[in-house]
């Protein structure tokens, strides 16, 4: 199960990977969680204090490991064929939630799909992730649509589009979708969050519709979830409040959906 999280920032992005990352802990699963926004706080919400938390070095602002990945004794030409099974073992961190977190950070040069040595790491990071290691995987991409320009998403089974009722949120929401299926991505779902009442959930269920995106679910406007941003609480504070039992809920219909497909997969493959 390998899920990348994406929406326009301040839509709750963060609180939604950290809880389903948990919750995939929780079910049995081996969980990695990669924090691939520009402002990392994922490690905070899967309850690392803010001094752990800052002592994580990002793998893409690790200049020594990026050379050591990508140079070559030519200047101007870099190494592609590497190997990052080691980047997961050395920098990978264990959370309280039960998840392993690695914290990438982002690709600091200018234009979509550039070829730079941190971009070609975290394209071989993320496809090493995605395709060759046998666990979950929640991906908390950086907000808006840049990620897709460097295709660093495109090997996920799911990206889960988050959006309030904000019209700007629902914008970029559709220019995330309609990239996302445009690389490939199997399964492109649409979350509604902190909505507040029923006509919101109507205008989310209606931009559904208009966009042709299946709505995985909504999960409601919590205070708990409010107060926890302002006192710099975990997502594990939130287990009995309302948003963490909806999104727990989202979680086991991507794990039934998941299961599914592998049962499937499995017929299919005794027929042929």
């Amino acid at each position: 199960m390998k899920i990348a999280i994406a929406g326009k920032g301040g839509v709750g992005k963060t609180v939604l990977a950290s809880s389903i990352a948990w919750a995939l802990a929780r079910a049995g699963y081996t969980t990695l969680a990669i924090d691939a926004d520009e402002a990392p706080n994922l490690a905070l919400s899967l309850g690392l204090t803010r001094w752990e938390a800052a002592e994580i070095r990002p793998v893409l602002e690790n200049e020594e490991l990026i050379r050591s990945k990508t140079g070559t004794d030519y200047a101007g030409v870099y190494n592609l064929n590497f190997t990052v099974d080691d980047v997961v073992r050395d920098f990978s961190v264990r959370t309280p939630a039960g998840v392993h977190l690695l914290v990438m950070g982002t690709v600091k040069a200018a234009g979509s799909g550039c070829a730079c040595p941190a971009n070609s790491l975290l394209q071989a990071l993320l496809r090493h992730l995605v395709v060759e290691r046998d666990e979950a995987v929640v991906l908390d991409l950086e907000a808006g649509v840049e990620h897709l320009g460097r295709k660093t998403a495109e090997s996920v089974d799911c990206m889960l589009v988050v959006s309030d009722v904000n019209q700007k949120s629902l914008l970029t929401a559709r220019a995330i979708a309609r990239l996302a299926r445009e690389t490939g991505i199997p399964k492109v779902r649409l979350v509604g969050n902190r909505v507040e009442n029923g006509a919101q959930h109507e205008i989310i269920r209606a931009f559904a519709r208009e966009e042709e995106l299946p709505l995985l679910g909504i999960v409601p406007y919590d205070s708990a979830v409010v107060q926890a941003g302002i006192l710099g609480s975990s997502t594990l504070t939130l287990r009995d409040s309302c948003a963490a039992r909806a999104i727990d809920k989202l979680t086991g219909l991507l794990i039934q959906a998941s299961e599914t497909s592998e049962t499937k997969a499995v017929q299919e493959g005794g027929k042929a």
